[in-house]
């Protein structure tokens, strides 16, 4: 057995948020799941309706890792990331540094993980592993999945070379945090005016502001779209404000990061960005309540009003986004 020593495993709402909350508290660094998720600039948006999908998804935040990648850049912190299509070798690369005594964070699909109870294959999720025997891994999840869980190395190993949507090859990480780390106060006005930036100008109309936009004018359609939409309807709603978003499709974490930040500067574009997404996170959640009421009873106007709350919440999300665009 190898076991990681110290590890802090406190519940988080948001899985990448919460493996590298024990990554960074293990190397000193104890910062809230908000921060996380703000430094990391991850508040994106994605109406995403792809060929050959039974139905559209809503993505309320950046592609998988690319949170990672932001905070680490940010913050300076040394980010090693390893990738392989071997599956010994993806092991040997976890196991390395559990031994020298570092926890390890995972990429992988959820599906196969023993604990989860919902059998739905999604391979943007993560995990840190402190620990394993000859039978198990140890890990740290989201609060609402366990927190410190196990699996079987088996399904461990299934769910790190699963392909498919938002899967990477075997994709393991450890962060080493450098003397003299640079203040994290310094470093909020950049992590939020690149995320007003992507999200004020994205490359395609499914993206961003643009984005909630098209979904208006989509939403009001989808029980034509559907084929079981007493499953699909309720199911996007789920995921908007149970499946690890904190709630609101990831506004909620937005608006207590913008909270803390307004406790530390008392810029006037940040209070108006904060007070916007403190609406925009209550919108959100009455547009899943719409959706799952709409799916549930068959009655389209739900989409309707949906609908009408959307262009509603393209218009303030842009509005809070130009905001803080000035900070």
């Amino acid at each position: 057995m190898a076991m990681v020593e110290g590890i802090d495993s406190r519940g988080m709402r948001h899985c990448e948020t919460t493996a590298l909350g024990v990554l960074l508290r293990h190397e000193g660094l104890d910062v809230s799941e908000p921060m996380l998720f703000g430094l990391g600039s991850g508040l994106s948006f994605v109406y995403w309706d792809a060929k050959g999908m039974d139905f559209p998804f809503l993505g309320g935040r950046v592609k998988p890792f690319e949170l990672t990648r932001n905070l680490a850049a940010l913050l300076g912190l040394e980010l090693l990331v390893e990738e392989t299509t071997s599956p010994r070798k993806a092991w040997q690369n976890v196991a390395r540094p559990i031994d020298a005594g570092r926890p390890v964070g995972l990429q992988l699909d959820s599906y196969h993980l023993d604990y989860f109870t919902t059998k739905v294959h999604f391979g943007g999720h993560f995990v840190a592993i402190y620990g394993y025997d000859e039978q198990h891994a140890y890990l740290v999840d989201t609060e609402s999945q366990g927190g410190t869980v196990s699996t079987s190395l088996a399904g461990l190993a299934r769910a790190r070379a699963e392909r498919g949507p938002m899967t990477a090859r075997h994709r393991s990480f450890t962060i080493a945090v450098p003397a003299g780390l640079t203040s994290l106060k310094d470093r909020i006005t950049p992590a939020i005016k690149a995320c007003a930036e992507a999200f004020l100008n994205p490359p395609i109309a499914n993206l961003g502001h643009r984005g909630i936009e098209k979904a208006a004018k989509q939403v009001p359609k989808w029980l034509q779209r559907s084929e079981n939409p007493r499953e699909d309807l309720p199911r996007v709603a789920l995921l908007s404000e149970k499946a690890g978003t904190g709630g609101a499709l990831f506004r909620t974490l937005y608006r207590d990061f913008l909270a803390e930040c307004t406790q530390l500067s008392e810029n006037g574009h940040l209070r108006t960005g904060h007070r916007l997404y403190a609406e925009a996170a209550a919108l959100w959640t009455q547009v899943a309540a719409l959706i799952a009421t709409a799916g549930e009873s068959g009655d389209a106007e739900h989409l309707v009003q949906a609908g009408s709350v959307l262009h509603e919440l393209a218009r303030i999300e842009h509005d809070a986004m130009r905001a803080l665009s000035m900070l």
